[in-house]
């Protein structure tokens, strides 16, 4: 299974002003190789090379090895562009996205992300050093800073390519390792069923309860103080906007890895699956009023989704996404459908057998009947790799079974 380690380099200021100039001067180059690919028309890799390397090397010094990673990233760029056009990511072929997007060649910014090879990056884990190239030179014993865990990754794992990126002022790269995955549980003892939610994050069908309340009040917080700072509009205020505008995603990022660690271990300990629903495309089917928007669209139910999927393979703990409709309003014990047997957010009321429950713990109990529906009829599960990284691919599909679960393909 691939996973994405991120390291936090620590350059002296000399290798910090090489390590810009090398991503500019890269990323300047794609840029020209993107119009070139746009004018010619040619979009593959190999092609390509013959009409941009040479002047790549030439104009910008760039080594063998970067010109040709600058020239697989130019193809990679068009073949997700045109995968997102595919998907209709973009709108209509006669909306003004669509044609934004096709009617000029694809740019890259100064500061994006490079990817780099053994032959320009080597590493010395124990050491927490490593050496990497620039169109400076080779710059030898950069520092380098991780988390015990990510570094017996790297040190264990690492395969391939690694990406050099630059994010508010601090440098970054993300290796790519490949860790074993435990072996799937083919016998689950049933599922542990998790509803997921803006108020309660996750519910279990245990009846145990994450909530999001505290998550909800800073994010409220944070809204109200981009208001104000957007509505001053100074250079102190975009200043500020700018340092504080990824801490509320790290925050909830954060949060949804603690929930995720947590229910999978759960599953594990118990040697139970994990079901979750199915809530592909919720965004466009819910209706909101306006105040509720912002929260609905800051929800990250499928981070939470991919992390508990991805945790659960690297465990071996199968994953079945059920069909998430009527839920809420199905009551758990006869079955009985009604919307009035939502009483409110927190509660449930059947209102043909009279059962009482916490309405979270109650939807996350159907999900689970519904998931061992499934297994029994053969909707077999495993989790799905993880999301890759911006400009970096996993190469597995999702499929669907005959009875509508969503499953992973196999590993290859």
């Amino acid at each position: 299974m691939k996973l994405t380690v991120q390291v936090k380099l620590l350059p002296t200021p000399v290798q910090a002003a090489a390590l810009e100039a090398t991503l500019h001067a890269c990323n300047e180059a794609a840029t020209w190789a993107s119009g070139v690919a746009f004018a010619r028309d040619v979009k593959r890799n190999f092609a390509l090379r013959e009409h941009a390397y040479g002047e790549i090397r030439a104009r910008w010094g760039l080594g063998a090895q970067a010109a040709q990673h600058v020239i697989k990233k130019t193809c990679d760029a068009y073949a997700a562009l045109k995968a997102n056009l595919k998907a209709g990511n973009l709108g209509k072929p006669w909306s003004k996205r669509y044609r934004r997007a096709t009617e000029k060649p694809v740019a890259f910014r100064p500061e994006g992300a490079q990817p780099y090879d053994d032959r320009m990056l080597s590493w010395q884990v124990g050491e927490r050093r490593a050496s990497i190239w620039t169109v400076a030179g080779r710059v030898k014993d950069m520092a380098f800073t991780a988390a015990p865990e990510q570094l017996a990754t790297l040190a264990l794992y690492r395969r391939g390519e690694s990406d050099l990126l630059m994010r508010d002022g601090m440098w970054f790269l993300l290796a790519t390792c490949e860790v074993p995955e435990a072996p799937p549980n083919t016998d689950p003892d049933g599922f542990l069923g998790i509803d997921l939610g803006i108020v309660n994050i996750a519910t279990t069908s245990d009846g145990e309860i994450m909530g999001g309340r505290e998550l909800n009040r800073t994010r409220l917080r944070e809204r109200t103080l981009r208001t104000k700072l957007q509505r001053k509009n100074t250079p102190s205020a975009k200043r500020r906007l700018k340092k504080r505008r990824r801490k509320e995603a790290r925050r909830a990022k954060d949060i949804n890895h603690k929930i995720a660690k947590h229910v999978v271990a759960e599953a594990e300990r118990t040697s139970r699956g994990i079901a979750l629903e199915d809530l592909t495309g919720i965004r466009e089917r819910v209706r909101l009023r306006k105040p509720q928007r912002a929260t609905h669209s800051s929800w990250s139910f499928a981070q939470l989704g991919q992390f508990i999927a991805y945790k659960a393979r690297k465990a071996g703990v199968p994953v079945v996404h059920v069909d998430p409709a009527y839920t809420s309003r199905t009551c758990a014990e006869c079955g009985h459908i009604d919307r009035a047997n939502r009483v409110s957010q927190a509660w449930f009321a059947c209102r043909s057998c009279g059962f009482v429950d916490h309405a979270d713990r109650n939807g996350s109990r159907n999900i689970r009947a519904r998931a061992e529906e499934l297994w029994r009829r053969g909707a077999q599960s495993t989790a799905p790799d993880p999301l890759p990284e911006p400009g970096r691919g996993t190469g597995r599909k999702r499929s669907t079974t005959a009875s509508g679960a969503r499953c992973a393909s196999p590993p290859l």
